[in-house]
């Protein structure tokens, strides 16, 4: 088996990973400025996208320009988001640079995606594919190829721990060969239930005091998580921007969350905002909390809530994931201010962290991989790719991480 590695490697974004040079595994990008897209020309028969997440699925559609598009494979959840995403990307970006396809390529998914359920081996492009739950977001998948003589499995992104959304992952199949993530390989996250009391405590004391919470999130699968957070503790929220729509969806898919009961309890206790009539600015001067996106404070209703609400100490602004460098979120946290519509505004109301990370920590990454000792692991997304692998080779793994446009033989 033939693998080359044409993003997602030394980094977190733009994974793609193309086998024997027939099937293509995920086709995402990098939200930089400009952004990254995976390297090299893949015309490849097939693709299997892990999950919907801009990183794995955002430039899909781009394959499928030609008179011969790929067949396009994955979980129904994972179909539905990736067309989110496409239809977002296009509606921000749409003939720029930074937006590789049209509407005509995204309407084209219709006619050559298939979707298919956890543990259903189906054959394409010469190998039997099998999706297993990876417990990352709903839909999200670990993907094993099985050519006859080599099975790879490639682990997507995926998690070891119950979040209310989705439960951890528990699939250890049998591989030949591993291609595998490592975002928090230098993490040990917080206890799941004390981050959610602390957090839980904190948005109490400030409604208590009179103050609005603004809760940044991303769309998909972390707005779910908390509304749900919400629903349980009885606080009242909104919800506002894509994370809206992306909450009737997973409604819509309730065998792949862990507990759909709650989930609809969850968007029947948040109120849906429409922004109309000054709607938002209204919700500011409220004691609530108001889940939207974006989680990084990169654009969406965050960059109405925040400026409304920044001059007031009593307020406040819980970010609720990983903040890229960069980013107005990652600005925030570190300096106090950042920026809002072409303004750098200082923000008086008092900014808080807390990391509802989807992804394996370090000991999760760990106990997973410990199934694999005997086989080749191929590290990649992640920011410390090579220094986990060297990690993982002293502890007698055989371990690499490979670079940008790198092919293996295995």
């Amino acid at each position: 088996m033939h693998l080359r590695f044409l993003g997602g490697v030394g980094e977190v974004g733009r994974s793609a990973v193309l086998v024997d040079d027939r099937l293509l595994l995920d086709y995402g990008m990098k939200s930089d400025t400009p952004p990254g897209f995976p390297v090299g020309d893949p015309d490849p028969e097939a693709v299997v996208v892990s999950h919907g997440h801009l990183d794995h699925a955002g430039v899909v559609p781009a394959l499928l320009s030609g008179r011969d598009p790929p067949a396009v494979h994955w979980t129904p959840p994972t179909a539905e988001l990736t067309r989110t995403l496409a239809r977002d990307t296009l509606k921000l970006h749409g003939n720029s640079y930074r937006c590789p396809f049209t509407e005509a390529d995204v309407a084209r998914l219709g006619e050559v995606a298939e979707s298919h359920g956890y543990g259903e081996p189906f054959e394409v492009a010469g190998y039997e594919v099998t999706l297993l739950d990876a417990g990352h977001i709903p839909g999200s998948a670990h993907v094993v190829v099985d050519d006859g003589d080599t099975r790879l499995l490639y682990t997507g992104d995926f998690h070891t721990g119950d979040q209310r959304l989705v439960a951890g992952t528990t699939a250890r199949p049998d591989a030949d060969v591993v291609v595998a993530e490592s975002t928090y390989s230098d993490v040990e996250h917080t206890d799941r239930a004390v981050l959610e009391e602390r957090f839980v405590e904190s948005v109490r004391t400030t409604l208590w005091e009179g103050g609005t919470v603004v809760v940044p999130a991303f769309a998909i699968g972390r707005t779910q998580e908390l509304l749900m957070v919400c629903e349980a503790h009885d606080i009242p929220c909104y919800v506002d921007g894509m994370g809206k729509g992306v909450t009737r969806m997973l409604q819509r898919h309730p065998g792949f969350v862990r507990d759909a009961d709650a989930l609809d309890r969850a968007a029947s206790h948040a109120r849906f905002v429409t922004g109309r009539d000054g709607q938002r600015e209204r919700i500011a001067d409220q004691p609530v909390a108001v889940v939207t996106t974006s989680g990084m404070l990169s654009g969406g209703p965050a960059m109405t809530y925040v400026p409304a609400v920044r001059r007031n100490p009593t307020n406040k602004v819980t970010l609720t994931g990983y903040q890229v460098e960069g980013t107005p979120g990652r600005e925030l946290l570190e300096t106090g201010r950042a920026e809002f519509d072409g303004r750098v505004l200082p923000v008086s109301a008092r900014v808080e962290s807390y990391d509802f990370s989807a992804h394996a920590d370090r000991h999760g990454l760990r106990a997973f991989l410990d199934r694999y000792r005997d086989v080749p692991v191929f590290v990649g997304h992640g920011d410390r790719c090579e220094a986990f692998a060297d990690e993982l080779c002293a502890d007698g793994f055989d371990a690499s991480a490979p670079a940008l446009g790198d092919a293996v033989e295995t």
